[in-house]
This record gives C-alpha cells, structure tokens and sequence, in this order.
C-alpha cells in the first residue's frame, strides 16, 4: 500500500456554460484573487489554473496590476498556467484549430513565465487519436486527462499512442479531476479519509503516490487547505501539496506498461455525452465556415498580398479557439450563452473575411473591370464552376468565357435579372427628389452609365461597369431643373439596368494560384472541353459520365459511382422522438418513427451542361413535441415539406447533395440514411488529421449507455459509402450495419435532464433551453455521396472532401475596362495521395526573415511521397510550436517522405 499522497490544488472553469461568459468572469476574478491571496500568504500553497490561458487572459483584463503578482508566482513554479488558450472540445473543430490553440496558449503563457509541459485535458468529451502526436511535435511528453480512457487500463497511467506512433505517458484522473474533495469533507478527518480513499483505490496506485486533484468547477481551493494538509501528514503517510507539473516532474515514473492506441471515446469510467455531437446545429455548422474563412484569408494573404494582416487573422484565430470550448460550440449551454458563441464566431468570419477580401483586391487590381479573378485556396490545381454576374447575351447569342490564354469554354446561363428597376409618373416640381436618390454615380446599386432627358421624359440607364466615360451629378441637377421649368406637368422616370445574367463558368485554376477570365457574348457556343464530360438532367435522372443518379418513386436516390457501384435509397430520412437533452440523445419509451412521405413531387431546374438539378420536395407528417409525460410523442402532427436539391457537376465524381425544411417540431431526431450495398461491421471517418475506424458497439460499463454515435469532421464512409460532410457532426451504422445514418437535426428543450433512460448521472442542472429545439429555424444541410467498391482511399475521399469544402473565390477585376487579361499564376503547389494540407501561412521569423508556412498530413497508414513546389529556395522543418528542427535545401522544390500519419510543419523562403 502506497504511503503518500499528492494534492493538486485547482479549479475547473467552464468558459460559459450555464452563466454567460461575464458572469463566470465576475466569479473567475473573484476566485482567482482568493488563490493570489492565499498563494502569497502561506509559502506552501501550490496552483494549477486548469490548463488554459483563457483564465488567465479574462483575470487580468479586470486585473492588470496583478501581471507581475502572477509573473512571480509563475516563475517560482507555484503557480502552473498553460499550456492551452482554452480547453477545448476536440471533435468539434479542425485539427488545426487544436494546434493554433497550442500555439497561443503557449506563446501566451511564456510572456507570464512559461508553461506548464503537460497536455491537461480534464473534462473533454472523448480526445481525438492525434493528441499524442500533437503534443509530441510541440515538445510536450505528458498529458493527464479523464474522459474516454477504455476499460483494458487499470491503473492511473498509460502510453497514449498516436496512429502515427507517437506516445506521451497520460495520468488517468480514473475518479475525476475532483476525487480529492471528498477527502477534505471534514478538515480534522483528512487522515482518515485519505487512508480510506487510497484502500479502495490500491490497485490503480501501486507503489505510487495517490494523487488527489483538490478543486472542482468554479470555486477557488480553501485558503486554510495547506494548513489542514499539514496537519494530516504523518510518518504513516506523507503528504503534498504539487502543481500538476510537480506531480507529473517528481512523484511519477515514466515505465508505464499500459499501452491504448487512437482515440479515447469508452464510456467505461466517466460519461462523454456523445449528444453534443448533434444538438444545435448551427454552432457546428458556423465553426466550420469560420475555420475555413480563416484558413482562406491566411493563404491568400501570405501567397498575394504585400500587406501582413496578421494582427487581424491572430484575432479571428482567438475568437474561434474561444468558441471551440468544451461548453461553447457543443452547445450545451444556455440559450443566451449559445447566442454569445455564435456572434464570437460570426465576428471571427467577419474578421478573416476582411482580410480575404482585401487581400483578393491586390491582383484584382490587375484585372480589367469586365473580367473577373479566381483564386483557388487548394495546393493543386483543378476546374471549377464558379456563378458570376455578367451582361445577358443578346437574343440569339451565345456566351463564352475567355480566359488569359485566350481559350474559350463554354457557360451555362443560370438565370436573367429584370432590366426595368423603376417606372414612375410625377409633376416636374417633384422631379429633384428623384435626384436626391443618386450618390455621385451609384443608383440601384449599380452606376450610371449615361441618361436620355427630353421634355417629360428622363431615362436613367445602369450598368455594372459604365463604358460612356464620365457622369456629373451637378451637370445633371441643373439640366433637369431647367427641364421642368420648361416643360411643367407630368413627367415619367424610367430606370433601366442593362440586362443581366447568371453564367455558370468552368475555371481552370492552378495550385494555390490565380487565373482570370471574362465572359463575353458570342455568335457560336465554344467547342466542349474534353476534361469536362457535360452534365445532363431530366426529372428523374442526372448524370456527368461519371456519376449518375436515379429520382426513384419515393424520392429517394439510386446513384451509380465511376466504378459501377451502386447506392439504393439514399436520402431516405428517419424522423423519431428525442427525450433527452443536450448532451445526451434519447428515444421516448414509445416512439413513433416517421420515414414515408405523404406527397413527394419532382422538379427540374437545370439540366447542363456544366450542371444539372433536381428539386425533390417531400412532405411528411412529423409530431409536434412529446407528450406531458415525455414517454411518446404527439397525436397532432404538423406537415413538414423537406426540399432536397439533387445536383451533379461536369467533372465531379460525386453528387451534391443539400436538404432545407423549416422545423416546427419540438423534441425530435432527423437523420438521413444511405443504404448499404452490403452489411458492413465497420466504418471510417476523418478529422483531426486521421481517418478512424470504428465498429459497430461502443464500451460501456459505467452510468452512461455507449450508444455508437460517431464524430465526423470532413468524411465518413462506411462499406461502398462515403459521404463527404461541409462541417462536423454524428453518424451511426444502424440496422446491423447495413445503413449509414447522418444526423441532421437533434431539437432538445434542456441542457440535462435529472431522470434520463440512457445516463444515470445528470450532466448539468435541469435548466431550460428552448432555443435547441431549433423551432421556427431553417435547418440547412450539405454534403455529397461518392459510390467506391474500394473505400475511401479508393476514392480518393481526402481530395474529394476538400474540393467540396473549399470553393474557389472569385473577385471582380477592378482595373481600366481594355487591359489585357494577366497570365494565370501558380502559389505553393503540392503533390502526393491522400495528403493533407491544413495550413499555409505568413510566418516571420527574427532570425530568418518572412517565410511561408505549410503544414501537411500523410491521411493513410503507408505514408505519403509529397513534393512542395513554389518560389522559394530553402525550407525549414518546424515543431508546432514554430521552433527549426532543421533546414532543407530546396531550389527545385521539396521533397517529403511522410511517414504513416505523420504531421509535419515547413517554412519555406
């Protein structure tokens, strides 16, 4: 029996959860100033701020005089801070995400004093198989952690292993970040409660000291618990007071037997609430578009623009991370706390959409103002579709795009806009008033390209880009008050737009570079290209040549892959009861599931050649809620017409798929359902930097039914299915794995509930959420099906999911109307199957100038052979936390050889 104990004196503190942000910080200052307080007055006393700088950001922006208070604590090693910005939940946002976190919860630590070394990650819900290799490649080789440990570890430590091998020893909090609390229930009983505590718990401890992590959420340790500690140590047993970074440095050995590979998801010792996954969508769909508008700006900045705007883009970096808390974007909160995450996202998009835009201005510049600018943000080149505003063909014409090299391709009209945007009669008194509508040029939001004025009669003619020269507004305000002093009475107004147009336009656009093109009208429609096989529609079937897709009488989806396969019935939606609660799903005792459509009706809305479109709109009958009682659901139905936009693109081996329907049930699961050719016992998805695999069950054996609900980030497949996903979310392989399901919605009225069928412990108080039923909301989902006989890497799932991802952005040209088209232009490019890139930045480096980060990720178990291209003549391999590991010479190109789901970080100059 072990004869010494460790306290860690802590607390946890939950960003936002039940309370708004700044009523947890009024409390935060609160408690932080009892453990200043109580660190400086007794010399014992040791503090562990939960592992993330978030704490210690808020602090001091109420508390600034306390900086160097925290400084010397910190650096006497009293007090751990660090080394994340904020606990995170890692399924919920990009692996990149979780590195930038590092990366600034580091940085923000070292100007206090440093770091602790430990990856503490103490109430995540499950942590994702690439932690081990994140913290290793940022120098850390020590993590501690709860939730998700499976059942084969039985003592407090194990070897977490990465997929790619990497292992960092984990402390297994297997009682919580907690279980010292009950020890100091009653301060003259410590002894006794501690020896108790550590009888029961021999087994796991050994011949270790028992570590008792004395804190809990939101409240500051006891000022008066280092005095109690020492009167209840004894020769019997020895007790002290640690950091965490104390424990782990002085009180552990490293020979740990326990070995666990990949992610951490058992339910075995602690709950994970795998619920979070799904309720309120629409946090997990506004942290992806934030991500990505972030990563957009990013590499647009660092490869096209003079300007360095990374003050703004660290900025929507912090406030993503924010939101990536474990309380944030799972939406488990409050009603009003939801709200606070989705403007902070918003405000980081907004953000990063200002750097984007005025980083796309710079080579727009050199484009002429009829002609526009595509940039791809992918490190390869492709053909894209992109939907520009142009001026409509006259009748009988054509329109072709050009790009700089002078070929043309075909455009696909999607739609004309009406030319008269005003028709009004008035007295000429009233005709200055019309006038006052003008700002210098603009009128209807567009310009004014000349007028027509003749007695009792003024027409305005617009357009997008004036091509009559020079427009005076004084001119124009004396010549029409002139006007109606000669000619009084009635006059007519007619505003007139030049006609315009939808054009769908193939752009080929290099790696991570720009090209350019305009449309113009012609009298033949340019010849095909060979690469883009044309799309074709009817109402019941589309097809590209190399995916087609079959409208079948239920409205649901036949699709035939490049390969043959086939998919029956996709797009068949399941809709059940949900009497559970925001972090956990739970079916009614008697469920009613609804899965026919009472009505269903086709209808064709293009058909190619570049894309072809089908509505389908099926109408169902859903309950309304749950009953009283909350064990079945409602007699009283409300029909509900979901719309699913079937779509097919010249080129794409997939189909697009997007379902819209306005949600005016309450407590209800949605999920739609992609039969399987075959059963399968497995399935695969990725995120995070790796695709994991998974069965059919999940570990239970604690409080919580291990219900099999997986994350997926960017894909999922499952047999001849892979879906490719537009942001993170739940999936399940139901009906003994012959079905793939994908929640789309989850509408839930409480963050817990007290009595739940499928967890014995409550996750939260009973507090009212209302607005996770999503009622009154347009639920919104997109994603696409790609049929493959041999799996994801078959069909080249990686690439795929990012083509869907990431749209090329396009931008109007801005220079003189006349200047030729400038020559497309390629940014950093790279090469290799099933890679990964996350990242390409502006970096500056004191030493070595300003450089341009790539990170990159071998996304399959053989490794990748990855070549870098781009003007530059050097590279350096870096950690993640930015430190040279060694420099490459590089003049003609970059050759990598990554190994099995490596994750490697160069710069390049």
């Amino acid at each position: 029996m072990q004869n010494s104990a460790v306290f860690v004196p802590h607390f946890h503190w939950d960003r936002e959860w039940y309370e708004p942000f700044q009523v947890f910080r009024h409390r935060l200052v609160t408690a932080l100033d009892t453990v200043l307080e109580t660190a400086e007055a007794d010399p014992d006393f040791r503090f562990t701020v939960d592992g993330q700088m978030a704490a210690i950001e808020d602090y001091l922006q109420m508390r600034p005089e306390n900086r160097d208070r925290i400084v010397a604590l910190v650096t006497s090693g009293r007090l751990a801070i660090g080394p994340w910005l904020i606990l995170l939940d890692e399924f919920l946002c990009s692996g990149e995400t979780i590195v930038r976190n590092l990366q600034m919860g580091w940085a923000a630590a070292a100007e206090l004093g440093g770091s602790m070394p430990i990856g503490y990650l103490p109430d995540m819900f499950g942590h994702v198989a690439q932690m081990p290799q994140i913290l290793v490649r940022a120098g850390i080789e020590h993590a501690a952690l709860w939730r998700g440990v499976p059942g084969s570890v039985d003592g407090h430590a194990f070897r977490w292993r990465a997929p790619d091998g990497s292992e960092v020893r984990t402390e297994f909090l297997f009682d919580g970040y907690d279980n010292g609390l009950d020890v100091l229930l009653v301060p003259d009983q410590i002894g006794r409660a501690l020896g108790e505590y550590a009888e029961m718990t021999a087994e796991r401890w050994g011949d270790d000291p028992v570590l008792a992590m004395a804190g809990t959420d939101h409240h500051a340790p006891d000022p008066h618990l280092a005095s109690w500690l020492r009167r209840a140590s004894s020769e019997d047993r020895a007790i002290t007071i640690a950091t965490l970074a104390e424990y782990i440095r002085e009180h552990v050995r490293d020979e740990v037997s326990a070995v666990v590979t990949g992610e951490l998801r058992s339910h075995v010792r602690g709950n994970i609430l795998p619920g979070v996954l799904s309720v309120r969508l629409g946090l997990k769909q506004r942290m992806a578009a934030a991500e990505r508008t972030i990563d957009h700006a990013e590499r647009v900045n660092a490869l096209w623009s003079r300007r360095d705007d990374s003050p703004f883009l660290s900025l929507a970096w912090h406030k993503v991370i924010e939101s990536s808390a474990h309380d944030s974007v799972v939406g488990s909160g409050t009603d009003e706390t939801c709200d606070q995450v989705e403007a902070r996202l918003a405000e980081a998009a907004q953000t990063a959409r200002a750097v984007r835009d005025a980083a796309l201005a710079e080579p727009a510049a050199l484009v002429p103002s009829d002609g526009y600018l595509a940039v791809n943000p992918l490190p390869f080149p492709r053909t894209a579709l992109v939907e520009v505003d142009v001026v409509a063909p006259p009748e009988g014409s054509a329109l072709v795009a050009i790009a700089a090299n002078g070929s043309a391709h075909p455009v696909q009209l999607i739609s004309e806009a009406p030319t008269v945007l005003s028709d009004e009669r008035m007295d000429a008194s009233q005709l200055e008033r019309v006038l006052r509508r003008i700002h210098r040029r603009e009128l209807f939001g567009r310009l004014i390209d000349h007028y027509e004025l003749t007695p009792g009669s003024l027409v305005f003619h617009l357009a997008e880009v004036p091509i009559r020269g020079s427009f005076d507004l004084l001119i124009l305000r004396r010549e029409v008050a002139a006007a109606a002093v000669a000619h009084p009475g009635e006059w007519r107004v007619l505003t007139l737009e030049e006609a315009r147009a939808t054009a769908l336009v193939p752009v080929e656009v290099p790696a991570s570079g720009l090209a350019s093109f305009r449309v113009d009208p012609s009298d033949r429609p340019a010849a095909r290209s060979t690469t883009l096989p044309p799309a074709t529609g009817t109402a019941r079937a589309l097809s590209n040549g190399m995916v087609e897709v079959a409208i079948a009488a239920d409205g649901t989806l036949d699709v035939t892959g490049a390969d043959g396969t086939v998919l029956h019935g996709v797009g068949r939606l399941v809709d059940g009861g949900d009497r559970g609660d925001s972090y956990n799903y739970a079916p009614p005792a008697q469920d009613v599931l609804v899965s026919e459509p009472t009505q269903i009706a086709v209808e064709l809305l293009e058909s190619g050649p570049l894309r072809s479109r089908v509505r389908v709109t099926r109408l169902y009958e859903w309950p309304i809620a749950l009953s009283s009682d909350r064990d079945l659901r409602s007699d009283r139905t409300v029909p509900t017409p979901v719309e699913m936009l079937v779509e097919v693109r010249a080129g794409e081996p997939f189909v697009r798929l997007s379902t819209s329907f306005l949600n005016q049930s309450a407590d209800h699961r949605l999920r739609f359902h992609v039969p399987l050719p075959e059963p399968t016992t497995v399935s695969a998805s990725a995120g995070q930097f790796a695709v994991t695999e998974r069965g059919l069950t999940a570990e239970g054996g604690w409080g919580e039914y291990p219900i099999p609900t997986f994350p997926a980030s960017s894909f999922v497949s499952a047999g001849a299915a892979n879906v490719l996903l537009d942001h993170s979310g739940e999936y399940e392989l139901v009906d003994d794995g012959s079905e793939l399901a994908i929640t789309l919605l989850r509408a839930i009225g409480s963050i817990s509930v007290n009595i739940h069928p499928l967890r014995d412990e409550p996750a939260a108080s009973e507090i009212p959420a209302p607005g996770a039923q999503d009622l009154g909301m347009r639920i919104e989902n997109r994603f696409a099906v790609v049929p493959s006989a041999t799996g994801w890497q078959g069909a080249n799932a990686v690439a795929l999911a990012e083509e869907f991802r990431n749209d090329v952005l396009v931008a109007r040209g801005t220079a003189p109307v006349g200047v030729r088209l400038p020559p497309d232009v390629t940014g950093i490019r790279v090469d290799g199957k099933d890679v990964l890139v996350s990242s390409i930045r502006r970096t500056t480096d004191h030493e070595r100038g300003a450089g341009t980060e790539v990170r990159l990720a071998a996304m399959s178990d053989t490794g990748s052979t990855v070549r870098v291209t781009g003007a530059f003549t050097e590279a350096t391999t870096v950690d993640l936390l930015g430190r040279p590991l060694g420099e490459t010479p590089a003049a003609d190109g970059l050759e990598l050889a990554l190994g099995p789901w490596e994750i490697r970080t160069v710069v390049v100059r």
